[in-house]
């Protein structure tokens, strides 16, 4: 089946992206996430996806770790998921902002209370001198947040990719490979067939 060109992109993202969550992968959210600091040197990583609509796709950090230093210096980023047992890829590029502290608040309220204690103990990027002195800061923030809900850290929040430019990729035969690139202009998306 050809990949259509007259499509929304985040349609057929959804298309995509259901078909990966149900075809056995382990980590079907997983997306390499690309940024680059103030001097263009690049870093990519893996994140999980965490949200995705017309708005953008939505990932969670420390906004204090190595990421959110190069997203405060240059708000852009690209996205690539690879889902091999689909033979597909989708990379995503655009300007990156913060999510809504609402935003923020509600998606940590749904993690469970373990990894809400680990967001608040992990100084993310940063030297540690070994893994005792995690354990310690884990045991620090549990005996604080024994009782009650654990409130959001307030360096601990989402980025939203908002997408200019998504190019869908399928495996072929013989590098016979299909590519459709969709760019977001100020009338909406067009797309166009790319050599693989």
């Amino acid at each position: 089946m050809t990949i259509p060109l007259a499509r929304d992109p985040i349609d057929l993202f959804a298309e995509w992206y259901e078909e990966a969550l149900n075809c056995g992968i382990k980590h079907p959210t997983a997306v390499a996430l690309a940024t680059v600091d103030a001097d263009g040197r690049p870093s990519a990583r893996m994140v999980l996806l965490k949200g995705y609509d017309e708005r953008g796709f939505v990932f969670y950090t420390n906004t204090e770790s190595h990421k959110g230093d190069q997203l405060g210096a240059n708000p852009s980023a690209a996205l690539c998921f690879y889902w091999p047992p689909l033979d597909r890829q989708v990379r995503v590029e655009g300007p990156v902002e913060a999510v809504s502290d609402d935003e923020a608040d509600a998606y940590f309220a749904t993690r469970p209370r373990q990894a809400q204690i680990g967001a608040w103990a992990s100084a993310q990027s940063r030297p540690l001198e070994g893994r005792f002195a995690l354990e310690k800061q884990v045991a620090k923030f549990a005996a604080r947040f024994a009782v009650g809900s654990v409130p959001r850290p307030p360096y601990w929040s989402g980025y939203r990719v908002r997408p200019e430019r998504i190019e869908f990729w399928r495996e072929g035969t013989f590098r016979m490979h299909e590519r459709v690139s969709y760019r977001r202009g100020a009338d909406g998306w067009t797309s166009q067939r790319l050599y693989p």
